[in-house]
């Protein structure tokens, strides 16, 4: 059921199974499996989450290249909810442990904004990163070309950039380490720092010793048409040629509302899981970019799949069996006779 402003006053007395934080790929996966459980779930999404930035799925098993991510998030958003589901969009804003229960505080409306309580059993994390972009007076500018040919994820889009001219956007010296990678696909291979950082010499040795070149200063705008890039304009009037390129600027971790959960496990703000994506609290699930491993879509729908298993084994094994009861005293009965 899709929940809204209008409708959800009824659910709020209610203590759901579990409640997801996130409506991506990772969390729709596990309300799927849930829904399927007969477990009552909650999918709270806040909307714009990475999904929405992929413009061809080519390497999502089963999905024609030119599938985007917005059109698999609509379709499986669906799915969830024509199998029980609940769905909201909101901002969750905090999440309080209250011993068998998580209150799960959401804003939502931006406008007039209502700020609910929703309570569950359990709880899966699935809210995701935000990729760091370059900040330009124009940003809609980066918009046109990021999940086009402008690409934040080399393990995804590394085939994309095959042979082409490509610049490789840094914020810290470290980051510029991805060009080492990068040249698996394409040595043509500009790096722009966005006068973010300053380069030691052992790095501008390395970049030169590959022939990689270097320019510090700030980006104005990227050029081209229909998403498609051309080049990369920088302050000093400077045009590089790229007709692609990958932002390596790092991301935020959408986990702020678990500050304040006790017993929490972190690595560099990922979520430390344990098998079946259980974090070090036995009630908390942790998937995708939020926990430790790879991000990608396809471990994000696995991760979902088995949150969302060990959860209905966990409550299948305190649950009462479901006895056919109007069969027992009969099959008994004849039990018993057959063996006299």
């Amino acid at each position: 059921m899709r929940l809204s402003s209008k409708n959800l006053s009824g659910h709020l007395e209610y203590i759901y199974d579990v409640i997801v934080v996130g409506g991506g790929m990772g969390g729709l996966s596990a309300a799927i499996y849930l829904a399927r459980y007969g477990l009552k779930c909650l999918v709270i999404e806040k909307g714009k989450g990475r999904s929405i930035w992929m413009q061809n799925l080519r390497n999502y098993v089963g999905s024609s290249p030119n599938t985007s991510g917005a059109s698999i998030i609509h379709h499986t958003t669906k799915q969830a909810i024509e199998w029980g589901a609940d769905y909201l969009r909101g901002f969750v804003e905090d999440v309080t442990d209250e011993g068998e229960t998580f209150a799960v505080k959401v804003k939502v409306r931006k406008k007039d904004s209502i700020y609910p309580v929703f309570r569950s059993q359990y709880l899966i994390a699935a809210s995701g990163v935000i990729d760091i972009l370059p900040e330009l007076e124009n940003m809609q500018n980066v918009y046109d070309y990021a999940g086009y040919t402008l690409h934040v994820c080399m393990i995804c889009d590394g085939f994309d950039m095959w042979d082409q001219r490509a610049v490789l956007i840094a914020g810290e010296e470290s980051q510029i380490n991805a060009a080492f990678v990068l040249n698996w696909f394409t040595p043509y291979i500009t790096v722009l720092t966005h006068n973010l950082c300053q380069l030691g010499n052992k790095m501008k040795r390395k970049l030169a010793e590959h022939g990689y070149p270097l320019y510090e200063q700030r980006i104005i705008r990227f050029i081209g048409e229909n998403h498609k890039m051309s080049g990369v304009e920088l302050e000093n009037g400077t045009v590089v040629e790229a007709t692609t390129g990958l932002i390596n600027m790092g991301s935020i971790h959408n986990n702020y509302y678990l500050n304040g959960i006790e017993g929490l496990e972190w690595d560099n703000g990922n979520l430390v899981t344990h098998g079946m994506s259980q974090t070090s609290h036995e009630r908390i699930f942790a998937l995708g970019d939020l926990k430790k491993g790879l991000n990608q879509v396809s471990i994000a729908v696995a991760d979902g799949t088995m949150a969302a298993t060990q959860i209905w084994r966990n409550i299948r094994r305190i649950s009462k069996p479901r006895k056919w009861k109007e069969n027992i005293q009969a099959i008994s009965s004849d039990q018993l006779t057959s063996h006299v």
